[in-house]
């Protein structure tokens, strides 16, 4: 059994005394706890394999909270022209801010700053230093301009040309034989002519069909070493409006099934569905209701890692936050639940002013086959008011994406030897020692956009 598969034993309860530690933050006397219980000769194999995996996520639970409340107070302070401690209180009160206790104190996340930043909190009218909000005002008007294009001509194609970096800090165990995966394009529904010019070392590429596609360095670690890929390809999308009445109501049995720990049809997830959806039976309109209260409901907001989340639809659902991966795992578990074909698509949002990691999904509705649900840029556009654009990205997706992944949660080719940084899928790039696997604060990996083109739809 692989790493991944072994990942269905975090749907496995923790024994009470455990959770007790880890919710006081306790860290340490959870470890000993769970070492002490492992030693039990007549441990049932299911809780032993869930202690294990639990081992590692006490690990990484702690790491993604660095900061104490007077540490995020002074952090803050520093930023924000007079912040009081009240406001701060506000904005654990409100949610706004992730953090848990340590030993009983409260300690906020990595992030937390970088959030209020990215949903523009009222507070960062008062930056001491204040955004240029240039570059967010680009990219508002390219998507608009590839939404009216797409609807004026029913399609639009692009060539992207993207160069992605990985390096180890510090030089690593500088001599000792590494292995690097870094995400390239897999030919998804919208992908072509995937070309790959420049690799820094050599590397295998997993098939151009891989529903978790990387190419693969194995070398022993020099001082210095960058492992670099430089890769083209076309994204290809038509411009669909969805219309309830076509709707077939036979649906296919493909993409329906659960996945844990993540996509289970709990009890909450199945009261939520009835709630969302109700007596409808029409497999777009169910579609459309789950992608309306997931984008008027959900709130956008950095998470920690998915690895110390133990069910990420549930997460979404109880919290009513999460960023684009969170909300597009709800969307997917909740159309599975309700009969609608839905997988995973994620890799990379790359425009000429900005790249970075991004989630989305797509379901299958007949006769219009698979369509795409973007539902952080949904979401977006609904608390920007742009309603047009909100209802495009129900069916519809921009040309600005490299599809590194196809599925939830799958195993890379050739497979990795321990537990990723990121189970559920891969943006930044993995690695790993003959010994373990390294941490995200090791190694760091840049994405660059070196060329983006509209191409001319008359030699299509």
């Amino acid at each position: 059994m692989n790493m991944l598969e072994r990942m269905k034993y975090f749907a496995a309860p923790l024994p009470e005394d455990i959770c007790r530690q880890e919710e006081a933050g306790y860290f340490q006397a959870a470890l000993d706890m769970i070492q002490q219980k492992l030693s039990q000769h007549a441990l049932p194999q299911v809780l032993r394999e869930r202690l294990e995996l639990e081992k590692v996520r006490v690990v990484q639970m702690e790491k993604e909270y660095p900061f104490s409340y007077h540490q995020a107070l002074s952090l803050l302070q520093s930023e924000i022209q007079g912040l009081t401690e009240g406001e701060l209180d506000e904005l654990i009160w409100n949610h706004q801010v992730d953090w848990i206790f340590k030993e009983g104190q409260p300690f906020l996340i990595r992030n937390f700053l970088e959030n209020l930043h990215k949903i523009q909190h009222p507070l960062m009218r008062r930056l001491i230093v204040p955004e240029d909000p240039g570059e967010a005002q680009k990219k508002q008007a390219l998507l608009n301009e590839n939404m009216r294009y797409m609807k004026e001509h029913g399609k639009t194609t692009y060539y992207i040309r993207i160069r992605s970096e990985l390096s180890i800090k510090d030089d690593g165990k500088t001599g000792a034989p590494i292995t690097v995966h870094i995400p390239i394009p897999t030919a998804g529904p919208q992908v072509q002519r995937i070309q790959i010019h420049a690799l820094s070392h050599p590397a295998v590429a997993a098939p151009e069909n891989s529903l978790s596609r990387t190419v693969c360095f194995q070398k022993c670690l020099e001082a210095g070493d960058v492992f670099s890929v430089e890769y083209s390809y076309e994204n290809h999308l038509a411009y669909v409006e969805p219309d309830p009445e076509l709707a077939s109501g036979q649906q296919p049995s493909f993409c329906l099934e659960e996945k844990a720990p993540h996509i289970l049809f709990t009890p909450f997830i199945r009261a939520l569905y009835q709630e969302i959806v109700g007596e409808e039976a029409n497999p777009l309109r169910k579609a459309k209701l789950i992608y309306e209260y997931i984008t008027s409901n959900v709130r956008y907001s950095y998470v920690r890692r998915y690895s110390t989340i133990l069910n990420i639809p549930e997460y979404a659902g109880v919290n009513l936050k999460g960023d684009c991966g969170v909300q597009a795992a709800l969307f997917i578990t909740l159309c599975r639940y309700g009969g609608i074909p839905a997988r995973w698509q994620s890799g990379l949002f790359a425009t000429p002013y900005d790249i970075g990691g991004h989630d989305w999904a797509q379901f299958y509705v007949l006769p219009y086959g698979w369509l795409y649900a973007d539902l952080s840029f949904g979401g977006s556009a609904y608390r920007l008011g742009n309603e047009e654009r909100r209802q495009f990205y129900f069916g519809n997706l921009d040309p600005f994406r490299m599809p590194a992944n196809l599925d939830f949660q799958h195993e890379f080719t050739p497979a990795k030897r321990f537990m990723r940084c990121d189970p559920t899928d891969n943006q930044y790039g993995e690695c790993e020692y003959e010994d373990r696997g390294l941490q995200p604060s090791e190694y760091e990996c840049r994405h660059t956009v070196i060329e983006m083109k509209q191409i001319d739809l008359q030699h299509f």
